[in-house]
């Protein structure tokens, strides 16, 4: 089977295209009237009513992958690259090399500072906007490979001497010099924070950013610095992108050109193999799978480097790509061909969540770690989810207050259901890279954002840009224990023991039915001020209306209402309570809802 993008080929245990993808639920050849099988993607058909389709709906569930992510609920984003030592938020592409020399890199501190926040998984930058890349990719010379870092101090090579000269024609040439006796045996910082985080008992995200300033065309580069030094002689503002082109403007973009340059699609091999490639037995022999695709020179490029991740660094268990395209309205723009990365990813890796993929997490619409009040996992999409960034995919937009109401299920632009849980992104300080200028927010302001994010359904992405000098700063560092020992003293002690064991065990598989109210009597009054609800997510998110109750001095007083519940509401009571009678009642629901999770906290200082 031949198309723009993927044929898997006999390499493998994977050998049909439907395996590549998660799989839209069986319902769909089944009409408008047969049963409705669970699955994380379905199809709405023209001929489904409103009620079938809020059905659907309240039968979509995640798949393992998700699951799993789901009950990691705070994830440290790494932010360290290039920009790291220009004191930059936005890189050009044309930096040399050379300004990326940290003294060292301490990722086992990273660790450290990260897990007393909590964390239970960590992901690296593996390449920003600008496209430099944090492992030595064969693809690409604008590594660390190129830079002072892969060298010990005062070792020469003539390797490297002889990579210069041939690396506008060979994109491999420094990658085939990694292994100079010169070479840092810590040089790679991708290998270096996956060993770190495996060792500290975390799991592994990667961002790998789909827009590369270095691949730009250099006569590209150059036409901006006119357009841009025009602007500056006039006296005009400059955006964050165009500030960073003008200071690099006697450089020039430090890859291959093959960004946006309508290069041809012909059929390609991944991996792509370069000269000297130590995979090739591998490949050969069928210990590695290899794909065949149709594609131009920029996909193939970030094809392998996908393949890269999964190979040499797996299992990464949350892939986090954007959908920027930053120069487009500058006359020239990339068309990702995202059916083919989605089909790759999971062809190698299923269970890995895809930021913005199929079935996988999408961006919760903003960067101050809010989530909304009502946050659904189930989500309508006017679009097959496996075929587009799926941001683009969303009613209104990421953005949109309401996205997974039953107005937008009827809305008759819908075409899939999906399930995409929330995640919400917010650094530490107010940029993703460490300036140090900056100072991070407060212990109880990370406090407010974790209620404000996994209090509302949502996981919480947070950001921690190590320094110049490899290191996460003291100040930062502080800011994070205080945070995750704040979060874990409340949560020490459920008050709610006494109630049914269903709801207050660790497990999101056992549960009651609240067909009617949950009635809670414990064994003596207990104070608290935090309640925390969760669904059983395996059957699907179904409450959309609910209220907890307290019998006070022989008189039922509602102490907390929400909308949504999905996989954790936390809600903060105003001050604290005393009772030993409770109940949960609905008061709306798609279908039969279960309730996992019920706990009682009082708040730690």
């Amino acid at each position: 089977m031949t198309f723009r993008g993927l044929v898997l080929v006999a390499v493998t245990a994977v050998t049909t295209v439907a395996a590549a993808l998660p799989a839209v639920s069986p319902a769909a050849a089944e009409g408008c009237g047969g049963p409705i099988r669970p699955a994380s993607i379905m199809t709405v058909r023209a001929c489904d009513s409103p009620e079938r389709i809020v059905a659907k709906a309240a039968a979509l569930v995640p798949r393992p992958g998700q699951l799993a992510w789901q009950q990691r609920p705070v994830t440290a984003f790494t932010h360290f690259g290039m920009n790291t030592f220009t004191d930059r938020e936005w890189g050009s592409g044309a930096e040399k090399e050379s300004r990326f020399a940290p003294p060292a890199v301490d990722t086992a501190q990273w660790m450290r500072s990260l897990k007393a926040a909590g964390v239970t998984q960590v992901m690296l930058t593996a390449k920003h906007h600008d496209g430099f890349v944090l492992y030595p990719t064969r693809y690409t010379n604008h590594s660390v490979v190129a830079s002072p870092w892969w060298i010990t101090p005062g070792c020469a090579d003539p390797a490297r001497d002889a990579a210069q000269a041939q690396r506008a024609e060979d994109p491999s040439a420094y990658w085939q010099t990694r292994n100079t006796r010169c070479a840092n045996p810590r040089g790679d910082i991708l290998r270096d924070y996956v060993d770190s985080a495996r060792a500290a008992g975390l799991k592994v995200g990667v961002y790998l950013s789909p827009a590369d300033g270095a691949e730009l065309p250099k006569q590209f580069f150059a036409d901006e610095v006119r357009r841009i030094e025009a602007k500056v002689a006039a006296g005009q503002s400059l955006s964050i992108e165009e500030r960073a082109t003008y200071e690099d403007r006697a450089s020039a973009p430090q890859g291959q050109g093959r960004y946006g340059t309508d290069s041809a699609v012909t059929r390609r091999t991944i991996p792509t193999l370069v000269p000297h490639d130590d995979r090739a037995g591998a490949l050969a022999t069928g210990k590695l799978p290899e794909f065949t695709v149709d594609e131009d020179d920029y996909n193939t490029y970030y094809l392998n480097q996908i393949y890269e991740l999964f190979t040499q660094y797996g299992p990464i268990d949350e892939l986090w790509l954007d959908g920027a395209n930053p120069w487009r309205d500058h006359g020239i723009g990339e068309t990702y061909d995202f059916t083919t990365w989605f089909k790759l990813i999971h062809a190698l890796s299923p269970d890995t969540v895809t930021f913005a993929g199929p079935a996988g997490v999408r961006w919760v619409g903003n960067e101050a770690g809010q989530a909304r009040e009502t946050e659904w996992s189930p989500l309508p999409t006017t679009g097959d989810p496996n075929t587009a960034h799926n941001e683009e995919l969303f009613l209104g937009g990421a953005t949109a207050a309401d996205l997974g109401s039953r107005t937008k299920l009827a809305d008759p632009s819908v075409r899939y259901l999906q399930w995409a849980p929330a995640e919400s992104d917010v650094s530490i300080r107010p940029g993703w890279f460490f300036h140090p200028a900056e100072q991070p927010k407060s212990a109880g302001r990370l406090v407010e954002t974790y209620r404000e994010t996994v209090g509302r359904n949502s996981s919480l992405l947070l950001n921690v840009p190590p320094g110049p000098d490899g290191r996460i700063a003291p100040a930062d560092t502080a800011a994070l224990a205080g945070f995750g020992q704040a979060i874990a003293r409340t949560q020490s002690r459920n008050f709610a023991l006494g109630a049914p064991r269903a709801v207050t065990d660790a497990s999101v598989t056992t549960a009651e039915r609240l067909d009617r109210p949950l009635d809670v009597r414990l064994p003596r009054p207990v104070t608290f001020d935090q309640i925390r609800l969760g669904e059983d997510i395996t059957r699907g998110q179904h409450v959309e209306g609910a209220y907890v109750q307290a019998e006070i001095d022989g008189t039922w007083q509602t102490l907390a209402t929400v909308t949504t519940i999905g996989y954790t509401r936390l809600v903060t009571l105003p001050a604290p309570v005393t009772a030993a009678h409770l109940r949960v009642v609905v008061t709306q629901s798609r279908a039969t809802p279960y309730l996992a999770t019920f706990a009682l906290y009082r708040t730690a200082a």
